[in-house]
């Protein structure tokens, strides 16, 4: 059964859902707006295919066709797009209940024991998602543990929209805190090249308007951007419209940048548009089990993961 939490401080008030430890409405209490897309029931997150605000594991993103090596060992994985694997599988942590570990007024923790073999991957692996609120800031820590040695790479996927109205994210401004973005193929998955910013659209080192970025791009934005070495800073993004500025700060390698441009619901209540909300989701590079030259998204057994994620929200 699907259930709602609702954590709040005087600054914001969020609301989380049990299916896929999912994030449902950050709520600027000030400006009373919600500062990210939902489906606007809870009971439509049976069928969330845009994962919108969802905890997606044991790997978010992609694995080039869908199996990796551990020790000359080959694993076999779920296919969910063509013949590649995407957040995990057909039914990848977006899609499953978790428990409540523990709760307070302004913090929760979800579990999910996710088994040996779920979807191809090795060792049983127990997972916690922690929500919590501390003055304009709202965490998530992320940790888990595993039996086996196994590529993990567990993701928030929010789509913000910082507009009061949410047409489009053209008017927001973006900075991120990188050199160097990660060539993709026609499947959308990292070659392995690694490309300067420099003289090209994914320059984002000053603040930059996406809808004019966007424009002179050609197409929308999925591509996974290097995080300078040794910041915690991930990105920035401004509406110029509601004057609220969002500061990520992660201690992954990586934020994958999605402009949101294949996002498609239709509803009796809700309707949502290709461009209305974008992701930043800090994370391990896609593809890492298959490429040496990558940060190492392999845990090995009884020792931790984690993956802290901060997002300061004030007003300009």
């Amino acid at each position: 059964m699907i259930k709602s939490h609702i954590l709040e401080n005087k600054y914001l008030r969020i609301k989380t859902l049990n299916l896929g430890a999912t994030l449902f409405e950050v709520f600027h209490k000030k400006k009373k707006i919600n500062l990210i897309l939902n489906l606007g029931k809870i009971s439509s997150y049976k069928k969330n295919k845009n994962y919108l605000g969802s905890t997606c594991g044991r790997y978010a993103n992609r694995i080039k066709n869908a199996q990796f090596k551990i020790s000359n060992k080959i694993y076999k994985l779920t296919k969910n797009e063509g013949k590649n694997i995407l957040h995990g599988g057909k039914k990848g942590f977006d899609s499953k209940i978790w428990s409540v570990k523990d709760l307070s007024k302004n913090h929760i923790t979800y579990k999910y024991k996710s088994l040996d073999g779920e979807e191809g991957f090795p060792g049983e692996l127990i997972s916690f998602c922690k929500f919590f609120l501390k003055n304009d800031c709202l965490n998530i820590c992320i940790r888990a543990i595993s039996s086996k040695t196994t590529p993990i790479n567990i993701v928030n996927h929010a789509y913000w929209n910082l507009d009061k109205i949410k047409k489009d994210i053209f008017g927001h401004n973006l900075f991120i805190n990188s050199d160097y973005f990660l060539e993709n193929d026609k499947d959308n998955i990292p070659t392995g090249k690694r490309v300067s910013v420099k003289n090209t659209q994914f320059d984002f080192r000053k603040l930059a308007n996406i809808g004019d970025k966007i424009k002179k791009k050609g197409s929308g934005f999925d591509e996974n951007f290097i995080i300078r070495n040794n910041s915690n800073l991930i990105a920035k993004l401004i509406s110029p419209k509601s004057k609220i500025q969002l500061s990520i700060f992660s201690n992954q390698p990586g934020v994958q940048f999605y402009t949101g441009q294949h996002l498609r619901y239709f509803s009796r209540n809700k309707k949502l548009n290709s461009y209305q909300g974008m992701c930043l989701e800090t994370q391990n590079f896609p593809n890492s089990p298959n490429n040496r030259k990558f940060p190492s998204p392999f845990l090995k057994a009884k020792h931790a993961y984690k993956h802290n994620i901060k997002f300061k929200i004030r007003d300009l």
